[in-house]
């Protein structure tokens, strides 16, 4: 039986708020060390880079519990899984794709050129990474929407080259035929999405094969998802020698509510987000003492009526990571939610919309009480892959830019160089650099024209 717990409360109000990082170190943060990982994951790492897919197969018997005949998943086993897949879980999917695909096909770039000087221009052209390593967690739940999330923008964003790995999953019975592959519906969405390149690789073994290699993976160039620790880490061991999205740690919601919010679907929210695991974060800020009694009340009936609730739930929501947070007002709320960063925010006050344009720092905001998190997860259209612990003050959630690369192109007549040859060998001189300034000397007999 469930034991009555209260969330955390941390109360701002009645002081001046503090700046910066002294605010953001009084809000709750989940433990999430990627650097103390970073030493367990190198021998990982280093021995697909040495073994291939020999260490790929003792990693799946090691973590997965499945001693893999292949790492490749073959493509029967592919087109097998969306001809048993549920069909209203098959409609489900498709919608979610073809929304997807309707607001990433709106992000593309185009070629664009800048006339700078009459006889000199700029052009910026976008070209897509040319090979892409997917990852589609697989471990206290499974994610095909992660699997719609990372592929659409890569598709639209015109990635020739695709391939997508999820651990393998340990059969639940004897002669159960999906032991050794990943999850049957993770494999039904990459059938849907036209991926037929699928490795049964978890973890920091994962991002290892896409970034050194093996015999039945070639190298790619970036390699993006979500993951756990192990996950993160590894893209930070491989930083400099692959492109990444993010180093994702776990979950977060924040929701900005004052008293005209609804705590039925304030304390359902956060509960879904508490449901990923016990590190995901689930955060209120409000003004209204009433909202949040009225909130910690409504917890106990919904988490007698959920699943998941010993195990992830109540240890998300009772960590250090969650917490009711009061302030003075949603002016203040916003400088809070702000410093806070979170991966998702809704807003739940009075005027959301306009309370949503002021705020500066998020993954991604859901406004008023019709939008939920849940919504973002798996058919708003928007992209689920987010900055968490924070990074969504400089950084963005998955998207078609993500998979490209602005390359600019200098195009300058031999007149439109003279005009400014002088300031080019000014500036190198300045610098100390002067064979810069040679090599536009060298161009007109080694006298630059004076200026017009």
């Amino acid at each position: 039986m469930l034991q009555p717990f209260s969330l955390a409360r941390i109360d701002l109000r009645g002081d001046v708020l503090p700046e910066g990082p002294a605010l953001r170190d009084l809000l709750p943060r989940a433990d999430f060390d990627v650097s103390a990982a970073l030493e367990k994951v190198r021998p990982i790492c280093e021995a697909v880079h040495h073994r291939g897919d020999a260490a790929l197969i003792d990693f799946a018997e090691k973590f997965d519990g499945v001693r893999l005949e292949s790492v490749r998943v073959p493509a029967q086993a592919i087109s097998d899984a969306l001809e048993q897949l549920d069909p209203a879980v098959r409609a489900a999917l498709e919608e979610s794709i073809r929304r997807a695909r309707v607001v990433h096909r709106e992000q593309r770039r185009t070629t664009h050129t800048t006339q700078v000087v009459p006889g000199g221009s700029v052009t910026e052209k976008w070209v897509p990474v040319e090979r892409v390593g997917l990852y589609a967690p697989g471990g206290r739940s499974v994610y095909p929407s992660s699997v719609i999330m990372n592929v659409v923008p890569a598709q639209e964003a015109g990635v020739e080259s695709i391939a997508l790995a999820s651990p393998a999953q340990a059969p639940a019975f004897a002669n159960d035929p999906a032991g050794g592959l990943p999850h049957p519906t993770i494999l039904a969405a990459c059938a849907l999405l036209g991926v037929d390149e699928v490795y049964a690789a978890g973890g920091a073994s994962a991002v290892a094969m896409f970034a050194y290699g093996t015999e039945s993976c070639p190298p790619a160039n970036m390699v993006t998802g979500p993951g756990n620790i192990w996950v993160a880490a590894a893209k930070r061991y491989f930083t400099g020698r692959i492109g990444i999205d993010a180093e994702a740690g776990p979950t977060e919601i924040a929701i900005l509510a004052d008293d005209t919010a609804d705590p039925v679907h304030v304390a359902s929210d956060l509960i879904s987000q508490a449901e990923h695991d016990p590190l995901a974060a689930a955060v209120l800020v409000t003004d209204s003492v009433a909202l949040a009694d009225a909130v910690q009340k409504e917890l106990e009936p919904q988490l007698a009526a959920t699943k998941h609730v010993e195990d992830r739930i109540v240890p998300a929501l009772k960590g250090r990571q969650s917490a009711i947070v009061l302030v003075d007002g949603v002016d203040e709320g916003l400088r809070v939610v702000d410093a806070y960063g979170a991966e998702h925010l809704e807003i739940q006050t009075a005027d959301a919309a306009a309370v949503a344009d002021r705020v500066k720092n998020a993954g991604a905001i859901f406004i008023g009480p019709w939008a939920p998190v849940s919504l973002g997860d798996y058919a708003a259209g928007s992209n689920h892959v987010l900055p968490t612990g924070g990074c969504a003050c400089h950084s963005s959630g998955l998207s078609v830019q993500s998979f490209l690369r602005g390359i600019h192109i200098v195009d300058y007549t031999k007149e439109a160089l003279a005009d400014v040859a002088h300031h080019v060998v000014t500036l190198a001189e300045a610098e100390d650099l002067p064979a810069h300034g040679a090599a536009v000397k060298a161009r007109f007999g080694w006298k630059v024209p004076a200026s017009k």
